[in-house]
Order: C-alpha cells, then structure tokens, then sequence
C-alpha cells in the first residue's frame, strides 16, 4: 500500500462522474446552480450542495417534481431532461459529447465541452506521442522544437507568411484534401488524440488506488478473526478479480487503439485519420464508464482510508462488502457491451 491516498479532485469539466448543469438547457434556477454526481452506488443524483462541514446535499431524480412543486399530470421538461441524463454511464466531456448528439440535447454553450487548459497541459506528456509522428510526417527537414500539440498549431501562426502558406500546402499534399480543410483536420487531430491521453491518464493515476485496495483485501484475508468467514472471503475475490479484469480490459483497449494509430503515421491521409478517429470514438462510452466507476469507487476508499492506519481489517471488510461490491456489475456490463 501507499504511504498516503487523497481522493481525485478535478474540475467539473474534466470530471468523470460530475456534470454542471449550468451548461444544460435547464430552467429552475436552483438546478441551474447544481451537479449531477455519481453517487457511491454510481446512480445518477443532483448535488444542490457540497461543503467540508455540511457534506453533500444529493437528491434524488425522481423526488424533484415535488421539491420543485413542478405541475402534476405533466412532465416538467427539467425532470425530462435530468432522466436522459441520469441514464449516462459517465460524464467525461467525451462521452457527453457523444450522448448529448445522439438524444438531440442542445447545451447553452458547446465550447464547454472541453477540457480545462490547466488539464490539457497537464495531459502534455501524453499528447507528446501523437504530436511528434505528426510534425515529423508533416515538417520533415523542419528544426521545430515541439513540447504539445499548442506548439504544431503556432507552426501556422508563424509571423513568416510564405513559411506559413508552405506549411499549409504542404500539409494539404499529404493528407490529400484542400488548404482550406487543413485547420479543422489539425483541430480534429488534437481534440481525437487529446481524448485517448485523457483516458490513459485517467486510467494511470488510478495505480496507487488500486495498489491499496489489493492491500487491504491482503489484510482482510489474514486477519484471524475474518479469514474463517467463507462469505466474506469468497466477496473480496469477486471484488479483486473484477478489479483486475476492469483495469486489465482497459489497459488491452488503450494499447490496441494505440498500436492502431501507428499505422496512421505511416499513411497519413483524411481518410485513415476518419477510420483512426473512428475506431476511437466508438470506445468512448465503454472506457469512460469503466473510468467513471473505478474513479468513484477509489475515491470514496481514499477518503475512508487514506493511510495504511486509518481502520483495520474488520472497517475494510465492511468497505468491501457494503461500498465495494455496490455497482461492480454496471462497470463488468459496460466491459462486456464494448468486446460485444
């Protein structure tokens, strides 16, 4: 186990499980203001209200017409809208973005649907990888110095207009499309790989997580007092080898789609880019679900547990059996309907 775990506090447009609704077309002021969370048990619920000293005040979807005294007989278009979105398995930007389009939903602000820049740059080290290839395909015999994808976008706001309108065409020759379409393929591109860093980043701060959890079940299972319940026993290898399999199927997902993105950089054209861009999207949902559960599930252990002496063996069996296990079967069904 790990010295010390906090919980994962991001921004709400780069969480996986919070949604502002002040970004949804929502009339009733009060939820103007509010969050949609997953909750411990990774329902859907409205946060009206977070703090350190009162917690968290969470409603639930259905008890809103009579808090709000919406209209009887009807269907307040708030709680229409609420139940879409309940139903999401994750509310990672990516997934969203995607849900939101297939259910006609229209937010107030589309350039919300974005990562934060503190996490785009935090996520730097991973986008390295795919901007590389591309300025090496793109500005061959180029000395260009490059730390992310921000700097292969000011290659095109270089103050030297003729090296600019070089760069342009050249780039329009690779890929096989017109000059003009060059920016929105280099917006794509960096939105695209920008997606699939923020997944395996998501994916790779878990490690610790998971480390003290495996640690915990270890202690559960040599403990004297415990190791003689048969039930118990057999729920903490349910729990760890789910574990196992999520962060395993993730990790298979995320090293397939990479190895697949290597052939793009060796014919590089629009074409194999759609097919690549593609081939990513469709994993969106699945990857952000399990992520959100997993995020979640860590999250409520690091507050319960955030050192290898806060509660013994009895308070993590009791974790793991009443916390642990609540939700486990929506993540193993999200992995099963991506390999379906």
């Amino acid at each position: 186990m790990v010295d010390f775990l906090e919980p994962i506090e991001d921004s709400d447009m780069d969480s996986l499980f919070m949604l502002p609704l002040s970004i949804m077309p929502i009339e009733t002021p009060i939820l103007q203001e509010a969050r949609m969370i997953k909750n411990h048990q990774l329902q859907s619920v409205v946060e009206v209200f977070r703090d350190d000293v009162a917690g968290s005040g969470q409603l639930d979807i259905e008890v809103l017409p009579q808090k709000f005294n919406w209209p009887e007989g009807t269907i307040h278009p708030d709680h229409a809208l609420l139940r879409k979105l309940a139903l999401l398995p994750s509310f990672d930007i990516y997934s969203l973005r995607i849900a939101l389009r297939n259910q006609g939903i229209q937010v107030n602000d589309v350039s919300a649907l974005r990562l934060s820049d503190a996490k785009q740059a935090e996520l730097g080290k991973y986008m390295v990888a795919f901007t590389r290839p591309l300025v090496k395909v793109l500005f061959a015999g180029e000395d260009v110095e490059l730390a992310n994808f921000q700097d292969v976008l000011k290659l095109f706001q270089d103050p030297d207009v003729k090296k600019v309108r070089e760069r342009l065409f050249a780039m329009a020759r690779t890929l096989s499309v017109e000059v003009h379409e060059v920016p929105k393929f280099l917006e794509d591109y960096g939105d695209t790989f920008l997606s699939l860093s923020y997944f395996r980043h998501c994916l790779d701060r878990l490690a610790p997580y998971f480390d003290s959890v495996v640690g915990a079940l270890k202690m559960i299972r040599s403990s004297y007092q415990l190791k003689q319940n048969g039930a118990l026993m057999r729920t903490c290898d349910v729990v760890e080898q789910a574990l196992q399999s999520l962060r395993g199927g993730l990790a298979k997902r995320l090293n397939l789609i990479e190895a697949r993105t290597k052939k793009l950089f060796e014919n590089m054209t629009q074409e194999e880019f759609r097919s690549v861009r593609s081939m990513i999207e469709q994993q969106h949902v699945a990857i952000g679900a399990i992520l959100c559960g997993l995020t979640v599930k860590m999250n409520i252990f690091a507050r319960q547990f955030p050192h290898d002496n806060a509660g013994g063996p009895v308070k993590r069996a009791d974790f793991i059996q009443n916390e642990m296990m609540k939700g486990l079967d929506l993540m193993r069904d999200a992995e099963r309907r991506a390999i379906g």
